[in-house]
């Protein structure tokens, strides 16, 4: 029977997640490779059942992060992966590296999601190289945590709504008309977007957004048979949150969760391959599938 353990962090996985993290603040928009200890993604436990045999799969924000672990996972399940991303190039191609050792092919882009003519090239350069289109990922994000309301400005208001919202809008758009019966689209939303947060409020605000828009959308593609679900993270290890908190605030980074630490990258995939897969979820649409920790 398992011994509880008051204060230490939950390990309910095949390997032991940090609980801690001696990490300096790093730079907007942030490298994996800056982060100490390196974000785990690699899901070694975790073996593919050719659930995504040569399907197409574009995904935003997939050089680092979240992003990376779900292209290594879909590779794992047999798809080709195209990854949007903003600039960060060696992050790009080491993610592009682990796509291919996983004996599958991956297109790198950067540029900017708020742009609706990026967003094109992307569908265009998808289709070009690899034909078709099956499975998009909307998970590009910019967060900056801020103590009061005062603190946002119009310049910072701007860029989370053109990346949270407008990114996520653009995609779809450009991507759906090549997107087949049994397509899928899946958003990556927030527990912000559930529980609130009252130092993300613009970035709460846009994750509410995300959430609704799974839905509608989902609504109006259902007779398409097209599939619309949204994973709402908890917190997770990864670069965006790094050059976002500040340095004193990083170290306990996710304690206050139920499980009291944060999530690494490799324990989000599976379930995205999972909304992804219609072996899976093929009567699952319009649903927050919320991956927090725990309640309580």
């Amino acid at each position: 029977m398992a011994e509880e353990k008051t204060g230490e962090a939950v390990q309910a996985g095949e390997r032991d997640y940090p609980q801690e993290f001696p990490q300096e603040q790093i730079e907007r928009p942030g490298f994996e490779s800056e982060l100490n200890p390196k974000p785990m993604f690699e899901a070694p436990a975790y073996l593919g059942s050719a659930k995504l045999e040569d399907r197409v799969a574009i995904i935003t924000g997939g050089d680092s992060g979240i992003g990376r672990a779900v292209a290594v996972l879909f590779a794992r399940e047999g798809a080709d992966i195209v990854i949007a991303y903003l600039c960060e190039d060696s992050d790009a191609e080491e993610t592009c590296r682990l796509v291919e050792a996983e004996g599958r092919q991956c297109h790198a882009l950067a540029g900017d999601v708020a742009e609706p003519s990026f967003c094109e090239q992307v569908v265009s350069e998808a289709l070009e190289r690899f034909g078709h289109i099956d499975i998009l990922v909307n998970n590009a994000a910019f967060q900056q945590h801020n103590k009061s309301l005062d603190e946002i400005d119009v310049a910072q208001l701007d860029r989370t709504l053109k990346t949270n919202i407008h990114g996520y809008f653009n995609m779809a758009k450009a991507a759906l008309p090549h997107l087949p019966e049994g397509g899928s689209i899946i958003m990556t939303g927030s527990v912000t977007a559930i529980d609130g947060s009252p130092e993300l409020i613009d970035y709460s605000i846009t994750k509410g957004g995300i959430h609704t828009f799974t839905r509608s959308l989902s609504i109006q593609l259902l007779p398409k048979g097209i599939r619309v679900n949204c994973v709402a993270p908890g917190p997770v290890w990864t670069p965006l949150n790094a050059a976002d908190k500040e340095t004193k605030d990083i170290r306990t980074f996710g304690t206050k969760t139920p499980m009291k630490r944060a999530a690494q990258p490799e324990e989000l995939a599976p379930a995205y391959v999972f909304l992804a897969a219609p072996s899976c979820s093929s009567y699952i649409t319009g649903e927050i599938l919320p991956v927090i920790g725990g309640y309580g």
